[in-house]
């Protein structure tokens, strides 16, 4: 049987297909922060709140969740339980969470880091609570995870969320914190991330000569003029996403780190935002361990269409 010259467009347009099906369910592994505005027992039980939230974190390999304030664990419970229900019928992960004992100064402002994590893709080597007295008002809650899916095998993740009134003499001191975590684990590949109220009135570009981490290998992920917070009458970028060094700057997809617009994604109110958080979450993505699918979709198609003009040929 011999092939008619408009079968090769064909099956070239019928591959093309495929293939943009193919990367389009490629599945990258994202690290989230929140700023959850104090996360507790009665948020937990607002179901159009939790609905909302499970849909945010579902996208999220990692997800840092700040200003919990569940001392027992219920809040955390039932958000993981309605993540892992979520997943069951959407996908196919399972959720587990790690958290910081409660921190602050004020014992009714008492708040937690909390890390929900994918077990299926990144699992937890250790942890950490950095504890050097009066550096912190919250001291950072250090995580080293490890995912064969990612570029990057080991990596460390430090969470702050920073004093308004000490956000320039916090932040300068993650450099210490830095410096401590990467010789208890011996690994460099560390990233900051938090509501660190790195902006507006709180740190001006003044301020930045004063804090090591502008001074040092370290790269701002999210830049001063994205505006991280929901309301209307300001425009701060708060939450921040910090790395070091070139080896962790390259395993991270580029231009993936943002600002996550849940109300413009899933078409909610500013209102109904507001009843989950007064910030929106940042992300950021790591490049994929997997050499096929770090290739160029565009190389891949052109050498099977290469194949089969060879195959045609001979027939």
């Amino acid at each position: 049987m011999r092939w008619r010259s408009s079968t090769l467009p064909l099956l070239l347009l019928l591959l093309s297909f495929l293939a943009s099906s193919a990367w389009g369910k490629k599945k990258e592994f994202r690290i989230c922060a929140y700023n959850l505005q104090q996360f507790n027992a009665a948020k937990a039980a607002n179901h159009r709140v939790m609905h909302t939230l499970t849909r945010i974190l579902a996208r999220c390999d990692i997800s840092l969740l700040q200003e919990v304030m569940d001392p027992q664990g219920k809040a955390i419970k039932t958000l993981v339980s309605a993540l892992n229900r979520y997943s069951e019928r959407y996908e196919s992960y399972k959720y587990k969470s790690l958290s910081s004992k409660s921190l602050g100064t004020s014992l009714t402002n008492m708040q937690q880091y909390v890390f929900i994590y994918r077990t299926d893709t990144v699992s937890v080597l250790d942890q950490y609570q950095y504890q050097k007295k009066q550096s912190f008002v919250r001291e950072p809650f250090a995580v080293h995870f490890q995912s064969e899916k990612t570029a990057i095998k080991k990596f460390v993740l430090v969470a702050l969320h920073t004093a308004p009134e000490k956000v320039v003499q916090e932040l300068d001191r993650l450099y210490d914190v830095f410096t401590e975590v990467t010789k208890k684990w011996d690994n460099q590949n560390v990233m900051f991330l938090g509501d660190f109220h790195a902006g507006c009135a709180h740190m001006t570009k003044h301020d930045k000569k004063k804090i090591r981490l502008f001074q040092t290998k370290f790269s701002w992920l999210i830049s001063d003029k994205v505006d991280t917070t929901v309301n209307e009458d300001n425009s701060c970028a708060y939450d921040r996403i910090v790395v070091h060094g070139k080896s962790f700057l390259k395993g991270i997809s580029p231009f993936s780190a943002k600002v996550f617009n849940f109300g413009k994604e899933f078409k909610i109110s500013r209102s109904k935002v507001l009843e989950v958080s007064d910030h929106f979450p940042v992300e950021v993505k790591l490049k994929s361990s997997a050499l096929l699918l770090q290739a160029t979709p565009l190389l891949i198609l052109l050498s099977l269409c290469t194949v089969i003009q060879s195959f045609l040929s001979t027939l």
